[in-house]
């Protein structure tokens, strides 16, 4: 018996010093979450995404009506594709996502639900979904810089959820991702996999066929200086900037020259530094 009472205290002396299991996630709180597997898988709210204006991303015409209307379709209830953003850094392809958001919720108020997950965390994708499937609000996985590196095998946990697996995803969640690579690994990486295979092109097609599972391929291109001159505009119109266009102009030819680089992300890093020395505040 005193062996049994011991025992008995033991148990409870672990199970108090055994954390509590996290609380379900409350989908109502906000309309975006951050998935911390980490912390017990938790999602933590946002209160207010870094986004902007949908209407402020220039030169990526295409590529913003066709998201936006696959994101509608899903905020709707309706048959939407998984969709791959690829390209050019600084070109708008996260900023896309986050406005195509908010402007769905627009369209239908609480309908969608932004969920972002780190790129070292996909292997808890399963878990997240198992999350989101408890809720009835429709919910867009986004993974921001996805990209795999040699001996990186996530991108076949990536694979099977993209496919449904035995279980399926489930039909409230779609998964977009942002990458500078359309393959979404290294050239170097997928030539190795050809040089040490029985069957060079299966290995190929292993490696190429992750991008396969995305319905909808986004390619982003660096922009000219007429569409760089157009993002800056858009910025300096939406902040109120006083500046003539000729010297706005100028100076962010300039600024371009300095990063070596025209992008949207250039466009707004140069807007900043010009409302700062006009003491403007952004909000």
């Amino acid at each position: 018996m005193e062996t049994n009472a011991v025992l008995i205290r033991i148990a409870e002396a672990l199970e108090r010093l055994s954390p509590p299991p996290p609380p379900p996630p409350d989908f109502s709180a906000a309309d975006a979450f951050v998935w911390h597997p980490q912390h017990g898988g938790t999602l933590a709210p946002v209160r207010q995404v870094a986004r902007v204006e949908l209407g402020m991303l220039q030169g990526i015409d295409r590529a913003r009506d066709i998201l936006l209307e696959n994101t509608l379709r899903f905020a709707r209830g309706l048959p939407a594709n998984n969709a791959m953003l690829w390209g050019a850094r600084g070109m708008g392809k996260s900023s896309l996502v986050k406005a195509a958001h908010a402007a769905a919720n627009t369209a239908h108020a609480g309908s969608l639900v932004l969920v972002e997950i780190a790129r070292d965390d996909l292997s808890t994708l399963p878990a997240l979904l198992t999350k989101l499937r408890a809720t009835a609000r429709r919910c867009l996985v986004l993974c921001d810089d996805l990209s795999f590196e040699r001996e990186d095998a996530d991108y076949k946990a990536l694979k099977s959820v993209l496919d449904g697996g035995i279980e399926g995803r489930p039909d409230n969640v779609l998964f977009y991702a942002t990458s500078n690579r359309r393959h979404l690994m290294p050239r170097d990486m997928i030539e190795n996999e050809r040089a040490t295979a029985i069957n060079p092109n299966e290995a190929t097609e292993e490696k190429v066929s992750l991008s396969d599972r995305f319905g909808l391929w986004l390619g982003f291109h660096g922009c000219d200086q007429a569409t760089y001159f157009a993002m800056v505009d858009g910025y300096a119109d939406a902040l109120g900037l006083a500046v003539g266009r000729e010297a706005l102009h100028a100076a962010a030819a300039e600024w371009s020259v300095t990063r070596g680089a025209r992008s949207g992300r250039v466009a707004w890093q140069f807007i900043q530094d010009i409302a700062g020395r006009s003491d403007l505040t952004h909000k």
